[in-house]
């Protein structure tokens, strides 16, 4: 059951950081398309800072199930702002 509850957190956690995603492509975009947004990240270098930013998000699901005493799920959560970290440092050295 520990494990399940963490490996909801984590999906919880990716998901909300692919939504955060979403909503800064949409702040920070000028109106282009999300695709066309992610494009010119990759081509200028910068898709480690709109992930890293994306991650606000990961902050209110983890305090979330902090407060509803779901540790698991918190700990799923830290585990997807844990890899989305790893993978902003990654794309920074890659």
């Amino acid at each position: 059951m520990h494990k399940k509850n963490v490996l909801i957190g984590l999906t919880i956690g990716l998901i909300a950081n692919i939504i955060g995603l979403l909503i800064i492509t949409q702040i920070f975009g000028k109106g282009d398309g999300i695709f066309k947004v992610l494009n010119n990240a990759i081509a200028n270098d910068f898709l480690g800072k709109l992930l890293s930013l994306a991650a606000v998000l990961n902050i209110i699901t983890f305090f979330y199930f902090i407060l509803k005493k779901q540790d698991a799920k918190a700990k799923g959560v830290l585990l997807a702002t844990m890899l989305i970290a790893l993978l902003t440092l990654l794309l920074k050295f890659f």
